[in-house]
């Protein structure tokens, strides 16, 4: 097969991996928003259930409290899951990883499919937090499984699968949702128990996917079945420049110890790229996406919309639909380029959406202004910050310290999503539809952020992205030009600055 020379980019085998992994994505999205629609029917069940225990109904303020409590816990369970990925990933490695974690959704399933014939609101509440471990593990181990299988040249393309993969979730729980489908009265449990169909599957299609090859090469030593790996995912026999750029990788590795979560922090060369991660965690949670997802329907019916489930699901589907354009976009225009673009244009729909929910009952006709800048919100998320968190943090950390680095930035993501969904209710009774204002002071800082600090990951390997941190004196600092010549990375290579400005990229 002399006339392969060159590696396909993509082939059917990598695109099978990439899409069993993705139904991880496909089950954090399903969980995040499958709660919202039925609120009524299940908190209805609570009350329910507490009169038959106490002969009383629940009081206003502790089935509030339940309920809070009940919706919240995910995030809580999310944030201990994905604080684990790393120590999961070094022992099961990726693979193994993703099957043995469905273990906790099926349990979930049970739990919360069960909760009403059982007459126990506990057990949604059990349920809820177990499925939120499950998401918490598979918001790492999707990610890292993504990059550390794409090629270089797709890399990015293919780590937004992971934010697709949760929003055609949200859509689907939206739809399923519905009261004519399984949002009803009696149907409500099977909904929730509907995440036990994904984890099954997964679990059939995980043993015919490969091991990541960066994980068999570098951390278990396994260079000849790594090489096999690479040959069905690359669909060519010359795999040579991979297996190059992994053993330089191990190689550099080999001269370090372990890295713990603390040394990210203690290490110049680890210091600024986790808190890049960390930020660009939060400026995906703290952007104010999840108070229009989780209000949007209480926003379409303040403007007047007679069915405003209907809007919300037209909203999920623009969700949906932006991240797909991302995909095509992200090797284009690059990561900094598209999350810049995305901070912007939400606060900009951020503003409007404030001033025009204020004007809507003096002003009818500015429904429509609010409604379009809803979805301009949305749209707006899946062209950056929905999207490249996940996935650039993978990049910005070699084969060593990415476990820990995932582990600790996922944790951002879930606690600035548990403090919005505590915080958001009240913020609203305060502030009204100026709430968003508050979002749109955060967008402004996470745009700053990421203009002066952030470095563009397009096109470059792990190890050159690495290089570009090393210099501890680097205030200012981003990777070489995308074209530029690099040397090769050898175990005596002294550390290498960043050489280009970060503002002129």
């Amino acid at each position: 097969m002399d006339g392969e020379k060159k590696p396909k980019q993509v082939t059917a085998f990598l695109l099978f991996c990439v899409g069993t992994a993705v139904i991880g994505s496909l089950q954090f999205g399903y969980n995040t928003g499958v709660i919202n629609a039925p609120e009524k029917k299940v908190r209805d069940f609570f009350n329910s259930t507490w009169i038959k225990r106490y002969s009383h109904p629940i009081s206003s303020d502790v089935g509030t409290i339940i309920w809070s409590f009940a919706v919240a816990i995910f995030s809580v369970g999310g944030m201990v899951g994905s604080f684990s990925v790393g120590a999961m990933v070094n022992r099961f490695g990726r693979r193994k990883s993703m099957m043995l974690v469905n273990v906790l959704a099926l349990a979930s399933a049970a739990l919360m499919g069960l909760a009403k014939v059982c007459s126990s609101f506990e057990m949604v509440i059990v349920g809820r937090l177990v499925i939120g471990l499950f998401c918490g593990f598979c918001t790492g181990l999707t990610p890292m499984y993504l990059g550390e299988v794409a090629p270089t040249a797709v890399r990015g393309a293919f780590g937004t699968l992971h934010q697709l993969g949760v929003v055609v979730g949200i859509l689907i729980a939206q739809i399923f949702g519905l009261e004519s489908l399984l949002g009803s009265e009696t149907l409500w449990p099977l909904l929730l128990a509907l995440t036990a169909l994904p984890a099954v599957l997964q679990c059939l299609l995980l043993p015919f996917c490969t091991e990541s090859p960066r994980y068999l090469l570098i951390t278990l030593n396994q260079e000849e079945e790594a090489r096999k790996v690479l040959v069905r995912l690359r669909g060519c026999e010359d795999v040579s420049a991979d297996i190059q750029e992994m053993k330089e990788e191990s190689m550099k590795l080999a001269m370090e110890k372990k890295v713990t979560i603390p040394e990210l922090f203690r290490s110049h060369a680890y210091r600024q790229p986790i808190i890049i991660a960390m930020i660009l965690q939060l400026s995906q949670q703290l952007s104010g996406i999840n108070a229009v997802f989780y209000y949007s329907t209480g926003i379409f019916a303040n403007a007047g919309i007679p069915e405003p489930i209907y809007a919300t699901i037209g909203a999920g589907a623009v969700n949906t639909v932006f991240t797909v354009v991302s995909l095509f976009l992200v090797e284009r225009a690059g990561r900094r380029t598209l999350h810049l673009l995305g901070l912007g244009g939400m606060a900009v729909c951020g503003l409007i959406m404030a001033v025009s929910l204020q004007l809507v009952d003096s002003t009818p006709p500015m429904k429509y202004v609010a409604i379009v800048a809803v979805f301009g919100f949305v749209a707006m998320f899946e062209m950056g910050p929905g999207p490249i968190p996940w996935f650039i943090v993978a990049e910005l950390f070699s084969q060593g310290p990415r476990p820990a680095a995932m582990a600790v930035s996922g944790c951002s993501n879930w606690t600035a999503n548990f403090i919005v969904g505590l915080t958001f209710p009240k913020l609203e009774e305060l502030c009204g539809s100026y709430v968003f204002i508050i979002f749109v002071i955060l967008l402004i800082f996470f745009f700053i952020f990421t203009y002066f600090r952030v470095p563009e990951t397009k096109g470059r390997t792990f190890e050159e992205i690495a290089c570009g941190f090393s210099r501890p004196e680097n205030t200012v600092s981003s990777l070489p030009p995308e074209n530029a010549t690099t040397l090769p990375v050898s175990p005596t290579t002294e550390k290498v600055p960043m050489v280009e400005f970060i503002g002129g990229t």
